[in-house]
């Protein structure tokens, strides 16, 4: 169902909407809103795309008041195929020989306006950057003809049984593609106005004279601009236009070549036309476009850029049929009683073919859409296997006009697979007046939508309108739906790397936006992810922040010594697993106005009373000895030792400064650099923290005490460090030392920590004079 929203913000759910795509419809604003300006600097190919698109949404408006539900009810139907029976009524499939100029009057001959060769130039070299969007402009322009007919039709209250239509007919033999339409047609003046001049567009022309009912409503048209008729110049050295205006029994030919871009031709024509009225463009294709002769390249380009046009597009190609004829060659084999033998034979015929039988279901009113017609659309419209998760379909209403249709799909597309940020891959596709522009918005989407599916198309895209619009919209404050839990987890285990992308990169204030949709591990999860709406809900009374620690595992982080006091309070801590799931909390900051704090940093505020500190502050000053002694000798690992009021069962646990890296941040960026060739050098030492109330602590301080010089002593704190760096998940930059001091202490000081160890030899002579236990004999193989 359609809602009305503040922000002038209108659309459907079904099936409860994720907030995602709520969050990808926000950033459709910016797209729509920066794609007029990114038209405007340097791509051709969407600017004069969009420049020829713009009747249908004001003309019910132009209407007189009697006609309005008419139009209406015309522009419902669904499209018609322009083939009447036995008779073909509208578009004449042309020959070889049909393509020969009639006879014609010598005819008059024209100069292009103003430098008009030079301009004309510019637009085939540089304005399309890719050739094949001449047939979208050729379709778009034909379609914009055929609008203006029945547009005329309803107004004279004219009924007719010419059907409108565009048709497409390739001549391999004659080296010529024809595009024909049942439009509104040209006379003599408007061929020499409309194609005699760059920019100048009829459709511009249409509106100013059909239009002083709409008041201001037709200045928001786009298609003024004219230029997207002489992209047919990118393919062919010649162009040759046959039309009949609407009205008038009189037919003219203009023709013009890319030899002599100065001058064009205007002279009446007597070829077969069989339309009351129409449009045939004949482009004479340079040596290089025989491509465009291909049915099957044009079918291509015809499905990918004018499917959803409103109106048939038909071709003229080949279709190859297989039939069972009886086999001569086998008659004489065949035994008495047996059915004769047949054989397979292919038969190749020429006929009409549809090729937008689609329906654009984004512009279907969302009650009349049910589940399976999206799912279907979804399949066929971006080649899916994948039943989608969910879809959005919505409508904006304001300064800017468009229809959209959002998925998230029910896997990850095969482009994404192994790169979750390739560049080659095709979300979103841009749709003017349901005619394709663009599928690749460089800069324009932000590339953790990217996984999304879906179509935009809008009827009326101004180009003067800016990005800053986008960023005061409040609209994700006011719709947030959810998935249901089911889908959301398959959501979350496919897309949930990128929401967290999108809270690093994000320059809009989506962040708290994305931040709800995000999930974690947390000590009192259990076997389920949490939210941190959830956290903060489920906060204790007197708890001011939201406490994480980062760790490789769930079980790994659970079992930190730095949660020790928290768990103690029963705080609530997220473990974050992922490793750009640090990156996220820093550039995220707060949540819910609470602040996000690193339960693994050095001071940080663990619920500790005022007699706690007090008794703290004491112990401080009891073994500042040992402490100052212990930051001596481990001086080349540990920037400061300090006593901890976070511990209650280990002796000792290694903090970051608040500008450190944690031991799974280190990881990451050593594993970054060293895929980059580049040494990693933004090691930061941590500080070490006691607990002066462990047994383990109070026999240091009583060794030291003793003689903080001896070498067990020593290798005692060294041990004490160890211990603290395993538990806390950090390397061991000295495994061997590591174990000789555990083999010391197991040894019960036998073994020094700085001796080699070696095994005992027996003597096999001697073996039995002792009261040694028997030593067995086995043979040994030596792996190298």
């Amino acid at each position: 169902m359609y809602v009305r929203m503040p922000a002038t913000m209108r659309g459907a759910q079904r099936g409860g909407i994720s907030p995602l795509l709520w969050l990808a419809s926000f950033c459709l604003l910016g797209l729509t809103f920066r794609t007029a300006s990114y038209g405007l600097h340097g791509s051709g190919d969407l600017q004069s795309g969009i420049a020829m698109r713009a009747t249908t949404p004001f003309m019910s408006r132009m209407l007189p008041l009697r006609h309005r539900a008419t139009f209406s009810t015309a522009l419902a139907r669904p499209r018609q195929s322009f083939v009447d029976g036995n008779r073909r009524v509208g578009l004449m499939r042309m020959r070889a020989e049909e393509i020969e100029e009639a006879k014609t009057d010598d005819g008059e001959t024209y100069k292009f306006q103003a430098e008009v060769g030079r301009v004309m130039d510019i637009i085939i070299n540089s304005l399309y950057s890719n050739r094949d969007v001449f047939l979208r402009e050729m379709i778009s322009n034909a379609a914009d003809a055929c609008d203006k007919k029945r547009f005329l039709r309803i107004q004279e209250g004219i009924s007719s049984s010419e059907k409108l239509g565009i048709r497409v007919i390739p001549n391999k033999d004659a080296r010529v593609l024809i595009i024909e339409d049942t439009g509104i047609g040209m006379d003599k003046e408007e061929l020499q106005k409309n194609l005699g001049r760059i920019a100048q567009s009829g459709t511009a022309k249409f509106i100013e004279e059909y239009g002083k009912e709409a008041g201001d409503a037709s200045q928001n048209l786009i298609g003024k601009f004219g230029v997207g008729f002489y992209s047919s110049f990118l393919v062919a050295n010649k162009v040759e236009v046959v039309t009949k205006k609407y009205g008038s029994g009189e037919q003219y030919r203009w023709s013009s070549e890319s030899s002599s871009m100065d001058k064009f031709k205007i002279q009446s024509d007597s070829s077969a036309f069989p339309m009351e009225s129409g449009t045939r463009i004949i482009l004479h294709l340079k040596d290089d476009c025989d491509d465009y002769l291909d049915d099957f390249k044009l079918k291509e380009l015809l499905r990918k850029y004018s499917e959803f046009v409103n109106f048939p597009i038909e071709i003229w190609a080949q279709k190859t049929s297989y039939e069972q004829v009886p086999d001569e060659a086998a008659v004489n084999a065949t035994k008495p009683g047996e059915p004769p033998k047949t054989k397979t034979v292919a038969k190749t015929s020429e006929e009409w073919e549809t090729l937008n039988e689609q329906k654009p279901i984004w512009l279907r009113n969302p009650k009349e859409v049910n589940g399976s017609d999206y799912t279907e659309f979804y399949k066929s419209t971006f080649r899916a296997f994948d039943e989608p998760l969910t879809s959005a379909h919505f409508g904006v209403e304001g300064q800017v006009e468009f229809k959209s249709l959002l998925y998230v799909p029910g896997s990850v597309p095969f482009e994404l697979m192994n790169n979750m940020f390739d560049n080659s891959a095709r979300g979103i596709r841009l749709y003017v007046k349901r005619v394709f522009i663009n599928d690749k918005f460089e800069d324009l989407m932000p590339r953790w939508l990217l996984f999304i599916r879906g179509v935009v198309d809008s009827d009326d895209l101004p180009l003067n309108v800016g990005r800053e619009i986008l960023q005061k919209s409040n609209v994700l404050r006011l719709i947030r739906r959810r998935l249901d839990p089911a889908k959301y987890k398959r959501f979350w285990d496919m897309f949930g790397k990128y929401l967290k992308i999108g809270i690093i990169e994000d320059d809009m204030n989506n962040k708290e936006e994305l931040a709800k949709l995000c999930r974690f591990w947390s000590s009192k999860s259990g076997d389920k992810f949490t939210t941190l709406e959830d956290y903060v809900a489920g906060m204790k009374e007197g708890q001011k922040s939201i406490y994480y620690i980062t760790g490789e595992t769930k079980d790994v982080a659970a079992k930190s010594p730095t949660l020790e006091k928290l768990n103690k309070l029963g705080y609530e801590v997220l473990y974050l697993t992922d490793p750009v799931d640090e990156f996220v909390f820093q550039s995220l900051r707060t949540f819910d106005e609470k602040e996000l704090v690193d339960a693994s940093k050095e001071n940080v505020d663990v619920g500790t009373s005022d007699e706690e500190k007090k008794q703290v502050e004491e112990r401080k000053k009891e073994l500042e000895p040992l402490t100052s002694w212990l930051k001596t000798l481990l001086s080349a690992n540990v920037e400061a030792v300090q006593i901890s009021n976070r511990l209650t069962e280990s002796p000792a646990v290694l903090v970051q400064g608040q500008f450190g890296m944690s031991p799974t941040m280190e990881r990451f960026m050593r594993a970054q650099a060293s895929t980059t060739g580049r040494d990693f050098s933004m090691r930061m030492k941590p500080t070490l923290e006691i607990n002066p109330n462990h047994v383990i602590v109070k026999t240091l301080k009583s060794k030291f005490s003793e003689d903080k010089h001896d070498k067990d002593t020593q290798d005692f704190a060294k041990l004490l460090y160890d211990v603290a760096a395993m538990s806390g998940g950090y390397n061991i930059e000295e495994p061997n030392a590591l174990a000789s001091r555990i083999m010391s202490l197991m040894s019960g000081g036998q073994i020094s920590a700085s001796e080699t160890v070696t095994p005992e030899v027996h003597d096999e002579k001697n073996s039995g004079k002792d009261n040694d236990p028997p030593v067995d004999v086995v043979d040994a193989e030596v792996v190298s």
